[in-house]
């Protein structure tokens, strides 16, 4: 019997390849370990997002090349599509699975093995398309089924190192994806995570009817007790199916919750960034959406720092927090990665960086606690979806999809709705207490 290892980083897609190899390594009757040191082979499954997890990731592939040299060493994920030259200078040990052949896990490692991989590493590489749903996997939660639609985006952010792994918009077959999740339900599943770079691009790529809507609707009519949560989705590709989105989330089975990641609230910057939409779009969407379901999660995505913005493009990101105060921001100062157009731009002084990311990062906390406030003291019920490290603590979701921490030593608690009261409020969390 042969043991892998499997460390993630990155997207909820990210999790999904993992739990895909995982199924795809079981079938082939390799065995799971959580510990390096008992595996036969470690997979690190990269992300190249976000400079400082692109750092670690690169560290912990060096540390574990010299610390295991006599292991197999697999990385996968985006991280070998751009950084191939720099990943084999790191771990010289090291095989190269790109994002296009997950598919090919075992053959792969069939391959190293009988010492073919000089002639075939670059086939591990090439730019295929590759469908990652329907297929074997060993689900990291079974309460939550994450079931990807497409790969690729029909973007080209100036910014984004993503593009370059990930290529051109691929959307899933409705069919596939239907019966993937109609499985998971049957086995068990609670929830729904609809994932790709760009949910809302769904079916761009092909015939009309196959757009993100038609898919929601037949997701919805599924037979079962579940709530699907609808991943990112990029305000240009929003905007067509606004109205359409709304009466769709005015379904009990689908959480309040929506990640429309703006990246910058200024429109010069937005330009710059070749992203397609002007932020009054992004406000439109909301208003919306928050007219509808005042209660609703928004979800934001900003880069600070942009090397073409100016102090008043900062001021316009700050009074959009102001403003709309999005309960989750995921802030990221800008990173330079080559190859993409923005790498060529004058970069903005690190202070300067600093500085506004701190005062963003400062007014958010301050304006998601006051969100907040008005569950405090209230009844709300939630579905118990993961236990955590703690022997007695639960984390739970509301119909928003907010997070609300559990103490119970009820070992039946978790899969359950119950209803709570919020006795505390954080940033990024409530707790509460269970009601009789």
């Amino acid at each position: 019997m042969k043991y892998f290892n499997i460390q993630t980083y990155g997207c909820s897609a990210n999790q999904n390849n993992s739990e895909i190899l995982a199924g795809l390594l079981t079938q082939s009757k390799y065995q799971q370990t959580n510990s390096p040191q008992i595996a036969d082979i470690i997979i690190i499954n990269t992300c190249i997002v976000k400079q400082k997890t692109e750092d670690k990731i690169k560290r912990k592939i060096q540390d574990l090349s010299k610390k295991y040299p006599k292991k197999i060493l697999i990385i996968t994920g985006c991280m070998p599509q751009t950084d191939e030259k720099q990943i084999k200078k790191l771990a010289t040990n090291s095989i190269l699975l790109g994002t296009k052949h997950f598919k090919e896990i075992t053959q792969l490692i069939k391959d190293n093995q009988q010492s073919q991989l000089d002639k075939k590493q670059n086939q591990y590489l090439t730019n295929e398309k590759e469908e990652k749903v329907l297929l074997p996997k060993i689900s990291l939660n079974k309460l939550i089924s994450i079931t990807q639609i497409s790969e690729g985006c029909l973007g080209n952010c100036s910014y984004c190192k993503t593009k370059l792994a990930k290529g051109n918009l691929h959307s899933y077959p409705k069919e596939k994806i239907i019966k993937s999740i109609q499985s998971d339900i049957q086995n068990g599943a609670k929830e729904i995570w609809l994932t790709s770079q760009d949910c809302a691009s769904y079916g761009l790529d092909k015939n009309p009817q196959y757009q993100l809507p038609s898919l929601l609707k037949e997701i919805l009519n599924l037979k079962g007790n579940f709530k699907l949560r609808l991943g990112m989705s990029n305000p240009n590709h929003i905007y067509p199916i606004l109205q359409e989105l709304i009466e769709i989330y005015k379904s009990k089975k689908i959480y309040k919750f929506l990640h429309i990641p703006i990246q910058s609230a200024d429109d010069k910057v937005l330009k710059d960034m070749n992203r397609k939409y002007k932020i009054k779009q992004v406000e439109e969407i909301i208003k919306k959406f928050k007219k509808e379901f005042p209660d609703i999660t928004i979800a934001t995505d900003i880069i600070s720092g942009y090397p073409t913005e100016t102090q008043q493009a900062h001021k316009n990101n700050l009074d959009f927090i102001k403003i709309y105060k999005p309960d989750v921001l995921n802030l990221s100062k800008f990173s330079s990665h080559k190859e993409t157009s923005a790498s060529r731009l004058k970069q903005l002084p690190i202070r300067i960086i600093n500085k506004r990311t701190t005062e963003i990062m400062k007014l958010h906390r301050q304006t998601t606690q006051e969100n907040k406030q008005k569950f405090l003291d209230k009844i709300i019920k939630v579905f118990i979806n993961k236990k955590l490290l703690t022997s007695s603590l639960y984390e739970s979701r509301d119909e928003n999809y907010n997070i609300i921490l559990i103490n119970s030593n009820d070992k039946f608690i978790l899969g359950k709705t119950l209803n709570v009261k919020i006795k505390q409020i954080g940033v990024h969390h409530m707790i509460g207490e269970i009601q009789p």
